[in-house]
């Protein structure tokens, strides 16, 4: 999808689509958007998960589609003429969504969105990675990978492939890392451990893992306590390529080995990771592959 808006990279800003389900508003990171099709009738998928309406072709394509409204507990619409499908692409897939019309686009900064709090998302059934207030209109931004996940769990992280690395030895590198959702942070916490990485230090998100850098910086700990930092991209308040361009043009920091492990790994997001200077860039569906480059880079940089 191509909006004419070229983002600078290490902006911290991004831009949202705002759409409806049911009669609310909701919000999706534009990065993830392949293009936007008018609603179609699709054929219905035998045995498909209940959340799958069904798939249509499309420039020699076959495409699933999601009934959003379904995986949200919502109505779903009587009248179609208004619905549309978003194609996304992230983690290496690509999966179109049923929703009911589309508002526009925004551009935010990351400062400016809201993380829920634990009334409005349970850290293990919650869809919501933020909110962000549109002229007094409030809009929830939705975790479009764990709504895919739910569907089809072998998309996400899959801890179960680390027991194929082998024996591995116990390595005490100081790694940070930031990821805002409390799911794929435990999970990227086991993962580590599992493959011999165990000390670790998360974070909620880039601002929080910056700020703790620069409580090192004032300690004069920077060496002995951050060896590798590993980070997502998209988070509220800092993305991970905010605190890349933060980190590279700091004389303390820019040596300090960073990873981008995001969902969001295209083509033009890694051309953005390679320009700020990321050392790895891996999708969160490929962990056996990222325990790889992170041994290959603890292994360059220290020894270890």
């Amino acid at each position: 999808m191509d909006t004419n808006i070229l983002l600078e990279s290490g902006t911290n800003e991004l831009e949202i689509l705002e759409f409806i389900v049911g009669g609310n508003y909701y919000g999706i990171n534009v990065a993830k958007i392949r293009e936007i099709l008018t609603y179609t009738a699709l054929t219905p998928i035998p045995n498909a998960h209940p959340n799958v309406e069904g798939a249509f072709s499309t420039r020699g394509e076959t495409i699933s589609v999601v009934n959003l409204a379904k995986c949200l507990g919502m109505a779903e619409s009587t009248e179609k003429e208004k619905d549309m499908f978003l194609i996304t692409n992230f983690n290496g897939l690509t999966v179109g969504f049923h929703v009911h019309g589309v508002v526009g686009i925004h551009r935010v900064n990351w400062s400016a969105i809201v993380k829920p709090d634990s009334l409005i998302n349970n850290a293990s059934s919650g869809v919501a990675t933020g909110i962000v207030n549109f002229d007094g209109k409030l809009v929830i931004l939705l975790d479009f990978e764990k709504i895919v996940a739910d569907i089809t769990p072998e998309v996400g992280i899959n801890l179960a492939s680390v027991g194929n690395l082998g024996d591995r030895p116990v390595n005490n590198v100081p790694i940070l890392y930031a990821e805002d959702s409390q799911l794929l942070s435990t999970m990227i916490f086991e993962g580590l451990q599992k493959a011999g990485y165990v000390n670790l230090i998360p974070t909620n998100n880039g601002l929080e893992l910056w700020e703790i850098l620069q409580k090192f910086k004032e300690e004069g700990t920077v060496k002995e306590k951050a060896g590798c930092v590993i980070t997502d991209i998209e988070m509220p308040q800092m993305d991970g390529h905010r605190l890349l361009k933060l980190m590279k043009a700091d004389p303390e920091l820019k040596d300090i080995p960073v990873v981008i492990f995001s969902s969001l790994i295209n083509e033009e997001m890694y051309r953005k990771g390679e320009r700020l200077g990321a050392d790895a860039q891996l999708s969160k569906n490929e962990f056996n592959e990222f325990i790889h480059e992170l041994d290959r880079i603890i292994r360059e940089k220290y020894g270890a």
